[in-house]
């Protein structure tokens, strides 16, 4: 079954670039284009495609609000959104994972992130660009130090484990992988996470883990 993607960019050349490279794949499908915010929002909320890939400045809305307005804390059923830039800046990235973000590439990622990227989000996963992770760890690790907090049920050793290799940006299956544990094993210990940190996909477990100086661990 195909994943149905939304594609949101005001550069006509841009998105069209990207519709090419997603509609290459044999199991994703370009359900819908828009150039401004409010036509990717009015897009995203009709066809409910299983990933919206928006970029970061545009017209009528940018990014970030649609992001807010579709993934956003305050969103009952929120979408999966994948924000994509040429605007390398904290503000960008902060702002869009803040707003429910599950992706965060650059146009110069290349063609295999940007597919990796809308796979993780459609399967509950996420993928930030590893250069924007390591700017992520720098201001975090730049801000003054807060004392570990641990949520009210404590986690176990092993979700501190899994809440660091999350930290890092790793899929479900590279976790599984590094701890030599089955995948449904660490689904179960992501749901624990969730429930614990009272955070709702894997961007805010990594958002909790870095607000609380528990860095991920190398």
């Amino acid at each position: 079954m195909s994943i149905r993607v939304v594609v949101a960019d005001d550069q006509d050349l841009v998105r069209a670039g990207l519709v090419m490279i997603l509609g290459a794949q044999p199991d994703l499908e370009v359900v819908g284009e828009a150039a401004d915010g409010l036509a990717a929002l009015d897009l995203a909320t009709r066809l409910r495609p299983d990933v919206l890939l928006v970029d970061i400045r545009m017209p009528g809305l940018d990014g970030v609000e649609v992001t807010r307005r579709l993934a956003g804390p305050e969103v009952t059923d929120p979408m999966a959104v994948v924000v994509i830039t040429t605007f390398d800046l904290d503000e960008y990235v902060l702002g869009a994972l803040r707003a429910g973000a599950r992706g965060f590439l650059l146009k110069d990622a290349g063609p295999e992130l940007l597919v990796q990227a809308i796979h993780a989000a459609a399967d509950g996963d996420a993928l930030i660009a590893p250069n924007v992770t390591r700017r992520l760890l720098a201001t975090f690790a730049g801000q003054t130090p807060v004392a570990p907090v641990q949520p009210i049920d404590p986690l176990t050793e092993r979700e501190e484990e899994v809440l660091a290799l999350v930290a890092r940006g790793r899929t479900n299956a590279e976790i599984a992988t590094e701890l030599y544990v089955g995948l449904s094993t660490v689904k179960t210990h992501v749901a624990s996470l969730m429930t614990k940190l009272g955070t709702r996909n894997r961007v805010e477990i990594a958002m909790w883990a870095y607000a609380h100086q528990q860095p991920p661990r190398r």
